[in-house]
């Protein structure tokens, strides 16, 4: 437990190679791999596209397009298994940057638009449910 940093059960979060800051993340210690909303996912001719919704105002997408991905199988909120792209991108936390995976998937019906699995959290956090926004604090004092 030496050196863990304890984070509450949301969070603000930065994945500064999207220049994107402050976005909502839900902790999650039941998923294992972490995942970002993103929309119009599609492979043309082994590039991998995606639009990631501005999330401040939804009406602003980002398009992004990368030939460095996989795919992976992953059981959903639902219980039913998919196949999703994965990624990897930076995401800045508690003000560390950590190069990590992430899934790309809607969650337009999900409250946070990012969400946290353990393979972040391995190692590194001690997660404290009744608490949030312990990175976003700490970054703007």
């Amino acid at each position: 437990m030496k050196n863990k940093i304890i984070i509450g059960r949301k969070d603000k979060v930065d994945l500064p190679d999207f220049e994107i800051f402050d976005v909502n993340a839900k902790v999650d210690t039941g998923a294992y791999t972490s995942s970002i909303h993103c929309i119009e996912i599609k492979l043309i001719d082994g590039i991998l596209h995606f639009q990631i919704p501005g999330f401040m105002d939804h009406h602003v997408l980002k398009d992004f397009q990368t030939n460095m991905f996989t795919k992976k199988k992953v059981k959903s909120s639902n219980g039913e298994s998919e196949t999703r792209y994965t990624i990897k991108t930076h995401i800045l936390l508690f003000g560390h940057l950590y190069n990590e995976e992430f899934t790309l998937t809607d969650r337009s019906k999900m409250k946070n638009p990012i969400l946290l699995g353990r393979k972040v959290l391995k190692n590194r956090f001690i997660v404290d449910v009744s608490q949030k926004d312990l990175s976003f604090k700490s970054k703007n004092r």
